[in-house]
Order: C-alpha cells, then structure tokens, then sequence
C-alpha cells in the first residue's frame, strides 16, 4: 500500500548536534552520542564523528595529530617525516572498542607534538603554519596517511558508521570535554569513507555540516592558492580552510566570517546604517569567491567556543535551547530534548544570522 504525504518523513540529508558549557564543565561524550538517537534516520551508516575540546587537559600545550594510517609502514614514514620539524612527546593507538557495526577499520594513532624552535626560525613562522604544512604535506604526499585532526587539546574522532555506533567505538564515554559535537553522514554525491566522515578539522577549528556547497569548485579553487590541498572527496572540507584562513590568517572575527561565508543579500544591505553598509560591501567584494552558495547549516568548533549558522535562505534546519550554563544546537528539537528534557529559550535561528557561544574567561 503506498502512504500517502505527510505519512512518510523525508529527512533533508545529515544530522548535527552540538553542546558547550559556558562555565567549562567538562561532560563525557555519552550524551552527545543520545542525542544523535533520535535523528538515526537522517545518516545512511556511511559515516558518523564528533570533536571534543578540552580532552587532553595533560598534553593541552601539544598538538594532538589524530591519524588513519594503511599499516605499519606509512606509520613509520608519518613518524620520521615528523620528527625531521618536530618533537613527538608521546604517540600512542587511540583506544578503540570492537564492534560489528564498524567494520575495516585502519590503524587509528595520535602523535603529541610540538614544531622544533629551530624549523621555526628557520622557516620564520609560527607554530600553528607548521603544523598546517607538515598536515598538508602527510595528507598529500606519504601513502596510506591521513591526518584528520591536528588541534591543541581537542580531538576528531570519526568512521563509517552510523554515529551512535561511531561513539561506542571510540569509546567516548572515557572522554570528558567543555564542548561537544557531532555529526551523521548521508552522502550525496560523494563517496562514504573513513576521512570522508565529519568533523572536519584543522588546527583548533572543526566543522560539521548539513547540506551541499553549490560554490564548492570557485570556494576550492580560491583557497588553494593559499596552500590548502582539498584531497578528501567532499565538499565540507573546503568550508574548515576556509574557516581557518580568514579567522587565522586574514584575523577577521566570527561576525566578519559569517559575513563572508553567507554573506547578506545586496538589497538587505542597503537597508543597513552607512557605516555597517561599508563594511559587508568591503567584506563581499574582497571575499567574493569564499561565498558558499547552497543549502546549509554548520557549527563550527574553536577553542572556547561554538558558532553555528545556516545559509542565507534558511534551507536546512537548526534549532538552538539553553539549560543553566549550556547551549546546545541541533537539527532537530527532539535530539536536544533527549538530553535536556527541560530546555528553555528554545529557537530556530534566522537564515545568516550567526549563535556564538563561548566560554567564560579562564574556564577552558
């Protein structure tokens, strides 16, 4: 019997959730994982993954360079090519936790390093351009590795699978951070593999996301002239480089990059105070080509932060509620509710409109 409209429910494509408490309290990563329960339907198992800050409070002046590696021996490439700019202060497999629901999985190691006070004389940069080139350079060149996180105190963990699947098998409840989130994959037009799998991430920024970049190729094309290799087969990983070039390299602020990324219509501009009508027309034309055009919703993680935001026409769903000192982002009500039955101040951003959340002062 065929059910008629309204009796079949058509998920818009991936699941986001998200978490952060705004006096650093530090939770395991159990209810991170319940609250992507309720959005099952909205991942196909082709990948699932959540970052976590504030998880390595003994190593949290190291980078943390989480890696899928094919066998022993792009291992040891991954370590000799390290050591050559790096101190490693400890590495060491990341414990994982047999399941039949994640299947053929790599090796999974995480390296504590820090650049080499020499390289960065020599090369005259700072540390976090180091360790951005030594991720490019592993990522493209040494066969069988992939760095898929690189941040201080804070870490990726993604697979092929289905999220709640995905946290079991990495074990998150031994973890405890400040902020959470996480992600379950549907792909489209891109294959489902292990690197492939969200969060992406760079340095201290992480993104996970819902929808499909229409403006992947001219986003891509620009960023890559700046020394960004897109490698992974899938257009999210344009919108991390993306992240860290204007919040790092170009300085801009969170507000600036919203600005940017899902810039205002050029008539809701001319509506705007002068002196703000000045500053998005400087931020469109300077910045055209990072304009990510097609539906999306986001959360972007940083250090002591979250920022989610949709694209300009609202075209995927995301809801925001509060709880005492937490936050928490979602593309569904009832995946905050499972967690936080007595949310309040509950809400769907409008389209463009960034949610910034940070920490307080000293709590992360």
């Amino acid at each position: 019997m065929n059910k008629m409209e309204g009796q079949v429910r058509i998920p818009s494509g991936c699941a986001i959730s998200a978490v952060i408490s705004r006096d650093g309290k530090r939770m395991t990563g159990e209810k991170i994982i319940e609250s992507m329960r309720p959005m099952h339907d909205r991942s196909n198992g082709l990948g699932g993954g959540f970052a976590a800050y504030g998880i390595y409070p003994e190593y949290k002046d190291f980078f943390a360079l989480h890696m899928f590696l094919e066998d022993r021996a792009a291992r040891k490439s991954c370590e000799a090519f390290l050591r050559e700019t790096m101190e490693i202060v400890h590495l060491e497999r990341i414990p994982i936790r047999t399941t039949p629901a994640i299947t053929n999985e790599p090796l999974i190691w995480r390296f504590f390093v820090t650049p080499l006070r020499s390289t960065l004389a020599s090369m005259q940069i700072d540390e976090e351009e180091c360790v951005t080139r030594a991720v490019m350079a592993i990522n493209t060149r040494i066969k069988g590795a992939y760095v898929f996180s690189c941040g201080k105190n804070m870490g990726v963990f993604k697979a092929v699978g289905y999220p709640e699947d995905v946290g079991y098998f990495y074990r998150l409840e031994d973890y405890e951070a400040y902020s959470w989130t996480a992600h379950g994959r549907y792909p489209t037009n891109t294959p489902g593999w292990w690197g492939g799998a969200h969060p992406f991430a760079l340095l201290n920024y992480s993104i996970v996301h819902n929808g499909e970049i229409s403006s992947y190729d001219t986003n891509r094309r620009f960023i890559e002239m700046f020394g960004y290799k897109c490698t992974l087969q899938t257009d999210t990983e344009v919108i991390t480089y993306i992240a860290d070039y204007l919040l790092r390299k170009q300085k801009l602020s969170l507000e600036e990059l919203a600005s940017v990324i899902a810039a205002p219509f050029w008539s809701t501009i001319d509506r705007k105070p002068s002196q703000e009508q000045e500053k998005l027309r400087y931020l469109r034309k300077v910045f055209s080509s990072l304009l990510i055009t097609g539906p999306f919703s986001i959360v972007l993680g940083f250090e002591g932060g979250l920022m989610a935001l949709n694209d300009r026409l609202k075209l995927r769903s995301m809801v925001v509620g509060e709880k005492d000192d937490k936050v928490y982002i979602a593309s569904e009500e009832s995946a905050i509710r499972v967690i936080e039955p007595d949310v309040e101040n509950i809400y769907a951003p409008a389209g463009g409109e960034p949610v910034i959340v940070r920490v307080k002062e000293g709590k992360f």
